[in-house]
């Protein structure tokens, strides 16, 4: 944060990208020539001049993007993937644990959950022409911290990637990141959409990503987010009034004076993308919407669940319960451990279709 720029701390800048895949002091630009992924384009200058800027990751294999032993915090992630983003699954294990506290397509985690590219300017995710993902989460571990990367495609893809992040020593109790992807297609008639469920611990909810495939006609966000919290049953704790205002919009995200169109946004905080049928073969309105509380983040002491209705309208103004392509990623922190994530779908069930 700005207000600490001028503190003098023992803590120690590393960055982790494919010319230092181990983020060691004076081991940046070394890889030979022979072995580095551009070397004919360096085949005339040699060692130390972009090299090895990049991975490529074979069908159906996992590569280790860092691995990092020691106490400390990740400050930033910047990443350029190429292929379909739902075809690249991230992963984050803190301390030695078995079970990953992020678990989520790669474009997801960057608000991207379409496969094509929308700019959005946030404080913790911002993604840039061409394809630039950058996150800002904060992240500590204490022990150690593993970061994977897998390709379920079929085909081979390329990743540039960069990992910002400091060696330091942090307080007896600290809360680590976790993010959680989900998707439904379609949302079966009267079922309530799942954001994340089956959290236990200490923690705080800091954020939500939706990608939102309408599949009728009129409005469709009328239903309401709900957080239960440390034992709520059939109630919750916190009951929103609407999709449109859990995000920070208002009246159907619609353009004030026209009343004809959505506007889209991105704010710091809040944002809606909106990806258009205005090609051949295209279907469906998409939106991509995000909520970060980074100012007013969702304490909970236990456990938390996190859903939201999605409701449209049908003749007689009476709500009209929508069966719609629906995921979602849900972003907070929490002491450890994590509980196990329920499975990822399959490749055919992720795909963007």
């Amino acid at each position: 944060m700005l207000n600490h720029l001028y503190e003098v701390t023992d803590a120690k800048t590393r960055s982790i990208s494919p010319e230092n895949r181990t983020g060691e002091p004076g081991k940046g630009g070394m890889c030979p020539l022979e072995e580095g992924s551009a070397r004919q384009a360096a085949r005339e200058l040699g060692t130390g001049w972009k090299v090895n800027p990049f991975l490529d990751v074979e069908a159906k294999t996992t590569i280790t993007l860092a691995d990092i032993s020691g106490s400390g915090v990740i400050n930033h992630i910047w990443c350029t993937p190429t292929k379909r983003w739902r075809n690249v699954i991230l992963r984050f294990y803190w301390d030695g644990q078995e079970n990953p506290s992020v678990e989520c397509p790669l474009g997801d985690f960057f608000c991207m959950g379409w496969n094509e590219y929308t700019q959005i300017n946030t404080l913790a995710v911002c993604v840039n022409p061409g394809s630039a993902f950058n996150c800002y989460w904060q992240m500590p571990f204490k022990k150690h911290c593993r970061i994977t990367l897998e390709n379920i495609a079929d085909e081979p893809m390329r990743i540039y990637y960069q990992i910002d992040y400091t060696l330091q020593e942090l307080p007896d109790e600290v809360a680590y990141f976790h993010a959680q992807f989900r998707r439904v297609n379609p949302l079966p008639y009267k079922e309530v959409y799942t954001i994340v469920d089956g959290i236990e611990g200490k923690g705080q909810y800091v954020g939500t990503y939706m990608a939102w495939g309408v599949n009728n006609n009129r409005w469709w966000g009328e239903g309401e987010i709900k957080f239960y919290m440390d034992g709520d049953t059939e109630y919750p704790t916190i009951c929103g009034t609407g999709t449109e205002d859990y995000f920070c919009g208002s009246y159907d995200f619609e353009d004030p004076v026209t009343h004809d169109r959505y506007v889209p946004f991105s704010t710091p905080y809040s944002g809606l993308q909106v990806v258009l049928p205005d090609t051949l073969y295209k279907s469906q309105f998409r939106f991509g919407l995000y909520r970060f509380h980074l100012t007013d983040p969702i304490r909970f002491e236990r456990d938390l669940k996190v859903t939201i209705q999605a409701l449209g309208w049908r003749e007689g103004r009476r709500y009209l319960p929508m069966q719609d392509d629906i995921a979602s990623v849900a972003f907070w922190y929490q002491t450890l451990p994590t509980v196990k994530f329920p499975p990822l779908p399959d490749k055919d069930y992720l795909e963007v279709i």
